[in-house]
């Protein structure tokens, strides 16, 4: 939790080092992990999704275990938890409906990606084979506007 809830000084919002958002807009953003967790455990799930708050509350783990809200590493999330991450990083990077940022084209999100592969925030074995089977592109034909879809070299990320 960062020290103050918001940090209205000026040289401190112009400093930041990566991204757009300061610690303090970054825990409030990140907030809705825990909220996902409180409400998903309260729901009573049939047997057959009573896994479901432990994969969608992973999303934001990383396989090094410097992700959010447990600090999981690999070997501690469920494969389906792991691929959840892919999942909804991929659909963030390309997605043209946010506000605040414009939608990434296909070889830009998978080259993010390769880096996010490379520093252990993703599964190197699910993004391999989520390249590899087509998935990204099969997402990307029926939800990505034409323009924004063009070739990737996956050789590159096996």
């Amino acid at each position: 939790m960062p020290e103050h809830l918001y940090n209205r000084g000026e040289l401190y919002n112009l400093s930041i080092g990566r991204g757009t958002l300061v610690e303090e807009e970054r825990y409030k953003i990140n907030e809705h992990i825990i909220q996902t967790l409180i409400m998903l455990d309260k729901l009573p799930f049939p047997r057959h999704l009573r896994r479901v708050p432990e994969i969608a509350g992973g999303h934001h783990e990383k396989m090094d275990g410097t992700g959010y809200p447990k600090g999981l590493t690999r070997d501690q999330m469920s494969i389906p938890a792991r691929m959840m991450a892919i999942a909804d990083i991929f659909e963030a990077l390309t997605a043209v409906d946010r506000p605040y940022k414009q939608g990434k084209t296909l070889s830009e999100a998978i080259r993010i990606m390769g880096f996010m592969r490379k520093d252990q925030h993703i599964d190197a074995e699910l993004f391999s084979l989520f390249l590899r089977s087509g998935t990204y592109r099969t997402y990307a034909e029926r939800y990505m506007p034409p323009a924004l879809i063009d070739e990737v070299d996956i050789a590159a990320y096996l």
